[in-house]
């Protein structure tokens, strides 16, 4: 079972995620920001990865160093399940409509972290939610998992439906990444013969 749990602790923020790459994506995501935990649970649903993310930050701040350092975590926690990356696609991609938005998601398993951000979404907050937060998290999930990840918005008006069409495009992109590839279940996916 490629799995793993990561525990995080600063003056901030006390995390753990586990996950698990083979599932069915079911999920327990409490961080204290409603908002955030609903992309979370779609993240998981839609990328068929169990998750369980357990957060307690200083919300009496704001809701940066939750959605930042979940992020990092949760890109630890990829990064250990998938180990040597041996046997998985490695490479995924999605054109997610919903409603208004039309998010397009491409992303690399290659151990280079890289975020490309094309999303500018129309309001400074979806409720209480400030929406810089969205591209905050995929920063900290693609540097800390050594994701290559390619998010663009080509269509939408609406904030909400924007960030989470995000979150699902990346989840369907992930799906792909990481499952295994039966044609080459035993290799790493490179010509460098590791990733």
């Amino acid at each position: 079972m490629r799995s793993a749990t990561i525990t995080r602790k600063t003056a901030e923020t006390d995390i753990s995620v586990t996950i698990a790459l083979d599932g069915t994506g079911s999920y327990d995501n409490q961080t204290g920001v409603g908002f955030f935990d609903h992309m979370l649970d779609q993240l998981a649903r839609h990328a068929l990865i169990d998750m369980t993310v357990r957060c307690e930050g200083d919300l009496h701040i704001d809701d940066h160093h939750t959605v930042e350092d979940v992020g990092i975590a949760l890109g630890q926690a990829l990064a250990q399940a998938l180990g040597d990356k041996r046997g998985i696609r490695r490479y995924g991609a999605c054109l997610l409509p919903m409603d208004d938005a039309l998010v397009r998601a491409a992303l690399d398993l290659s151990g280079r972290p890289y975020l490309v951000w094309n999303m500018d979404l129309p309001t400074a907050s979806i409720g209480t939610f400030a929406t810089e937060l969205v591209r905050e998290f995929f920063q900290a999930f693609s540097t800390h998992s050594g994701m290559t990840l390619h998010l663009d918005a080509l269509h939408g008006i609406n904030s909400h439906h924007m960030a989470e069409a995000a979150f699902k495009a990346v989840a369907r992109a992930l799906r792909d990444a990481v499952e295994t590839d039966p044609r080459k279940a035993d290799a790493i996916p490179s010509t460098k013969g590791m990733l």
